[in-house]
């Protein structure tokens, strides 16, 4: 096939229009784009080949829920949960993000252009080998990377109007595994008591160098610069209890 697999998915139904591409990818299609998307849930779930989604619209909940290979691309805004216990691969938000993105994710990149909203990042968790990341441009709300337990969290704070800071209340908030780079300062008053601020070393500013010039190459075409963006004062956050809530639960 020369070109995408086109799917008009305005007023389909959520299981039609994911069956539809269950079936192509079954039949060897591997590069779809799905127009006139508009709150349809789970597009991409549990798909475990190489594969390209585009989603022209509004991509609703759960946005490649267990996936393990394709790339999903979405051109708007995404709903609640995207990434939900991923395994592999790439998402890409041209826009904002919902609630509980990246929860219990394993694997793989999202990267969010936007803001994205509460609990980003929850339960986290580094497996085997794989480490996840989330790269989000904008602002988080409360409770970013609660409970996490491995992987890498960046919030780059780019669309910065002084409105509000760029992350919300309770950072990291039983937080016993992984890392957290935000641009810029962040009131210790925000943290959860399980999460401590550490300098950044040089091996973290190579790191840092990698994951953001791979998120501006996604989003090039809204002209980020990532030797702009590596210039700034970074906050790292790391977990300083492994196990935060281990009185709570010991008999």
């Amino acid at each position: 096939m020369s070109g995408p697999f086109v799917i008009d998915a305005k007023e389909m139904y959520y299981r039609e229009l994911n069956q539809i591409v269950r079936d192509k990818v079954k039949e060897g299609v591997t590069h779809f784009r799905l127009l006139n998307v508009n709150g349809q849930r789970y597009i991409g779930a549990g798909i475990t080949r190489d594969v390209k989604i585009e989603v022209y619209g509004v991509a609703g909940q759960d946005l490649g829920v267990f996936m393990n290979g394709p790339t999903i691309e979405v051109f708007g805004n995404a709903q609640d949960c995207v990434g939900n216990t991923m395994e592999g691969k790439k998402i890409v938000v041209h826009g904002l993000a919902g609630d509980v993105c990246g929860y219990g994710m394993r694997g793989g990149k999202l990267h969010i252009l936007g803001d994205v909203g509460y609990r980003v990042g929850i339960h986290m968790k580094t497996y085997k080998d794989m480490v996840p990341v989330i790269v989000v441009g904008g602002k988080a709300g409360d409770f970013f990377g609660e409970y996490m337990a491995g992987g890498i969290l960046i919030l780059l704070n780019l669309w910065d109007n002084g409105s509000r800071p760029a992350v919300g209340d309770y950072v990291a908030t039983g937080m016993h595994g992984g890392t957290i780079y935000i641009r810029g300062e962040v009131n210790p008053y925000l943290m959860g008591k399980e999460v401590g601020q550490v300098e950044i070393t040089s091996e973290d500013e190579l790191l840092l160098k990698g994951l953001v010039e791979d998120y501006c190459r996604d989003f090039a075409q809204h002209g980020l610069d990532p030797e702009v963006i590596l210039r700034s004062q970074f906050t790292k956050l790391v977990p300083v209890s492994l196990r935060p809530y281990g009185k709570v639960y010991a008999y």
